[in-house]
């Protein structure tokens, strides 16, 4: 459980951000202004809390995502689902923001989703890895359903989604007044973009996973963001309302035979 650090106080003295953010890094794309995302063009506003980007890694199609609590002090930030080979990419763009990295979190463990926590941890004194307790893997603190992970002000809320592994969740932005809205969801391999992820091997169920994502991600409001660990179609972001309607898997009844 997370009691030992849901209410830590980060005191470390941070430099302001002295660059802009390189035109090189790809994918990234600001929560806080008006994009075009590869779904259709739309302009969305959040709590002026958060600072967010998405980040993209070719090779393996996947997403990563920067979250900080901007308006914080000490401007205290979180990765979600680090890749090994982008590592220096993220440290370098959360220096230029003038961020505190304290935290490098994974939605699951999987055979196509290979993680830079370790890099991060042996480059940035002081970062905790993060990982769910049913996905037996190693990690500095555990989460299970319910737990919440704070940066600053603002949290995330842990959901368990296990389907396309046993251990997968998926992470949840806080529902309050000074939390972000719309809210937003980071499913990792559980929920894509019109998809899901396979469930065929490494202890996969098809019926677990239809479960755990129509009982904690489309219960959510029906304008929450999703964020998935990877895509292969040149899709970004997504809606829990889009998804209901929209994705092929996920919206058949559970009386039509579920292989995923």
């Amino acid at each position: 459980m997370l009691s030992k650090f849901r209410f830590l106080q980060f005191s470390a003295t941070l430099s302001p951000s002295s660059a802009r953010i390189k035109a090189s890094i790809s994918q990234i794309v600001s929560f806080t202004a008006k994009f075009e995302s590869r779904m259709g063009s739309d302009s969305y506003s959040t709590s002026s809390k958060l600072l967010f980007r998405q980040l993209f890694e070719k090779e393996s199609s996947t997403y990563t995502y920067l979250l900080a609590d901007a308006s914080h002090p000490d401007k205290p930030a979180l990765l979600v689902d680090p890749v090994d080979k982008t590592v220096d990419r993220d440290i370098s763009l959360v220096k230029e923001l003038g961020l505190k990295l304290i935290y490098a979190i994974n939605t699951h463990v999987h055979a196509d989703h290979v993680t830079g926590t370790g890099f991060l941890k042996s480059k940035v004194p002081g970062v905790k890895s993060i990982i769910s307790k049913a996905s037996n893997a190693k990690a500095d603190l555990f989460v299970e359903p319910g737990d919440k992970i704070c940066f600053g002000d603002l949290f995330l809320e842990v959901r368990a989604t296990p389907g396309h592994t046993q251990g997968c969740v998926t992470y949840v932005t806080g529902d309050g007044p000074n939390q972000p809205q719309p809210r937003m969801a980071f499913t990792g391999d559980a929920l894509l973009i019109r998809g899901c992820g396979r469930t065929d091997f490494q202890g996969g169920s098809s019926e677990q996973l239809y479960n755990s994502v129509h009982s904690q991600i489309f219960t959510l409001p029906k304008d929450t963001f999703l964020y998935p660990a990877h895509d292969y179609k040149g899709f970004s972001v997504s809606t829990v309302g889009e998804e209901t309607l929209h994705n092929p898997r996920l919206t058949k009844d559970k009386v039509t035979p579920l292989n995923f």
